[in-house]
């Protein structure tokens, strides 16, 4: 019987693990099933740009996986039977359940409001398409002069706040921050922030934990009010509640937790990857949410499902950090160079190269989800049968 693996989620984690399996397995040997919801790729590390009116090139997974061996299945996952391997999914002709001797949960990450008040009924999110669509219909009907507040510091709302501010130089855009602005760059990455917001014309509310969002303002927690007839919420994602509801091994926070080759620590037939998993990296520190961190886990499950199911060696990569990309719109950039664990250090580079480098890292991520077999080697290796039987690179089919 053919080793039957199912993949969850085709975001960059997903689409990246299901190709990487499909290159180095027989095809006679195993069946790589890849089950989303949608039928085309979404550049989530674009969303912010989606939402001020730019078209992004749609990458429908049928013409991506055409040819790879990778079975697609459109369908909602509804639940996961870690016990009976079984996974519940939901699509246009009704519920149905796939089995599965190995699985790969990809399932990922969506806003995070951490409960303040009024942020689920009058807050935009970008962190998914649906979401960055709704928020660019917003934007498209606001009158010149009319404030856009975007709460949350980190990554993702420097880029919507720039990108924002750049595309629409007749709105009033603030960003409210829990601590400094960029407090965790280099001085070097924090003067260039600061130039950038400036230039744009950027209001910066610093040290402003927005406790309560209203439908035309954001209130702080000293009190504080701040005019919003659109609010953008940014400050962090929550991972997908599935995994909580099944027998795995999770955090407080849902992530599942798993060794240094993303096998479950509680249930070895499953792998977790991307933003779905609690994983430490460089320091013995947990790998955050990003594009980046999913990438690493991808490959390194991939990579130790190949190893245990034909009897190779087990991948011993280490997971570190070597930059982080932030585009300030679509001239301007900083790649804050960072130690293995994801500190600052001193260099980086700013300013028109460093949004030409973003731009390089976005479309090279996207070239490789849309190429998931590219340099398909001519031999792949055969699933072990029988134990202490001799795995044999055999050539694959034309």
């Amino acid at each position: 019987m053919q080793h039957r693996i199912v993949v969850l989620g085709a975001g960059y984690t997903g689409v990246t693990a299901a190709g990487r399996l499909a290159r180095r397995l027989h095809r006679a040997d195993v069946t790589i099933t890849l089950v989303n919801a949608e039928p085309d790729f979404v550049e989530r590390v674009r969303m912010h740009q989606l939402a001020v009116g730019q078209d992004l090139r749609p990458r429908p997974f049928g013409e991506m996986f055409a040819g790879t061996g990778v079975e697609l299945k459109l369908a909602k996952v509804t639940g996961v039977d870690v016990d009976r391997k079984t996974v519940a999914v939901l699509d246009g002709k009704g519920a149905e359940e796939l089995t599965y001797d190995t699985l790969v949960y990809a399932l990922g990450s969506g806003w995070n409001d951490h409960g303040v008040p009024g942020t689920a009924e009058h807050a935009h999110e970008i962190a998914s398409r649906p979401g960055a669509l709704r928020l660019r219909e917003r934007l498209a009907r606001l009158d010149a002069g009319q404030a856009v507040v975007v709460v949350g510091g980190g990554l993702t709302g420097l880029e919507a706040a720039t990108e924002i501010a750049e595309a629409r130089p007749d709105l009033d855009v603030a960003l409210a921050a829990r601590g400094a602005l960029g407090d965790w760059l280099s001085p070097k990455g924090t003067r260039h922030l600061r130039k950038v917001f400036a230039g744009l014309g950027i209001t910066v509310h610093e040290h402003a934990a927005v406790t309560e969002v209203a439908a035309d303002h954001v209130t702080t927690a000293d009190g504080t009010t701040i005019p919003a007839a659109v609010t953008v919420w940014t400050t962090g994602f929550a991972v997908h509640p599935i995994a909580r509801a099944t027998a795995l091994e999770v955090t407080d926070t849902g992530q599942i937790v798993v060794d240094a080759t993303m096998r479950s620590v509680s249930h070895p037939d499953v792998y977790a990857i991307g933003d779905a998993a609690m994983a430490m990296g460089a320091g013995d520190k947990p790998l955050r949410m990003s594009c980046a961190s999913g990438g690493f886990t991808a490959w390194q499950a991939a990579e130790a499902i190949t190893a245990r199911l034909t009897g190779g060696k087990l991948p011993n990569v280490p997971l570190r950090y070597f930059n982080q990309c932030i585009s300030l719109g679509r001239k301007e950039g900083l790649i804050q160079y960072v130690t293995a664990d994801d500190r600052a250090v001193r260099a980086a580079l700013t300013g028109r190269l460093a949004a030409v480098y973003k731009e390089l890292v976005c479309k090279g991520a996207a070239w490789g989800v849309a190429n998931p077999t590219f340099g398909m080697p001519t031999r792949r290796r055969r699933v072990v049968r029988e134990p202490g039987q001799v795995a044999s690179a055999v050539k694959a089919p034309a």
